[in-house]
């Protein structure tokens, strides 16, 4: 019932696309601003303690648009359109075996005033189209840390030192570790993070971006 209300809604109110403002498929991202999307060339962006880290498209445009649009003016409905870009990235690299998901957590304090981890909402989008499990409980953000893009990498490195914690207990066994986040720039977070994963002798990881700013 609940479905079916919100797409009598829908189709009353016309949703309009948040990047052409086209009402003429009544969804948040039409498929023409969706196939505009530029992905980067499969391959690996860089390495960390032989953890490969990828990195999906262009931070530029419309991927742009998204990332802030779900991130910081409340347009949840995003997260879908973002995880769909990630899993047909994704499906070209061909690995293999079974991942848990693990988004990159945001501090208590910051969650409780956005009201939601935008990549909380990404890794469930992700893990529907994937099969995989979405695991939020085996780290968390203990260290309330500066906003990154105002950082240099030695000060982003200073900034996220000892900021996550590790609970093993809290894996899930036989799984593998994919760790999501939206914004790859000197991968200082994903390199923390996997150091911690590391210190509790957890090697089979890989990183994975929705975007990089660099080529």
């Amino acid at each position: 019932m609940k479905n079916f209300l919100i797409g009598l809604l829908d189709w009353i109110y016309k949703k309009r696309c948040y990047f052409c403002k086209s009402s003429s498929e009544c969804v948040k991202m039409c498929s023409k601003c969706f196939d505009e999307l530029e992905f980067l060339p499969v391959k690996v962006s860089r390495r960390f303690n032989q953890v490969e880290i990828y990195c999906a498209g262009v931070y530029s445009k419309n991927l742009q648009k998204m990332i802030r649009g779900l991130k910081y003016h409340g347009q949840r409905d995003l997260a879908y359109y973002q995880a769909k870009f990630m899993w047909q990235y994704w499906q070209r690299l061909s690995l293999s075996g079974e991942y848990q998901i693990i988004p990159v957590p945001i501090y208590s304090k910051r969650k409780k005033q956005r009201k939601y981890n935008h990549m909380d909402l990404v890794a469930e989008e992700f893990a529907k189209l994937s099969g995989y499990e979405v695991n939020n409980s085996v780290i968390r953000r203990i260290k309330d840390t500066k906003p990154q893009y105002k950082l240099n990498k030695a000060q982003r490195m200073m900034n996220l030192s000892k900021a996550f914690e590790v609970k093993k207990l809290n894996l899930i066994e036989g799984k593998k570790i994919l760790i999501i986040d939206d914004i790859c720039t000197t991968g200082s977070t994903f390199e923390e993070m996997i150091k911690e994963f590391n210190n509790v002798g957890v090697y089979d990881i890989v990183c994975f971006a929705t975007t990089t700013p660099f080529n």
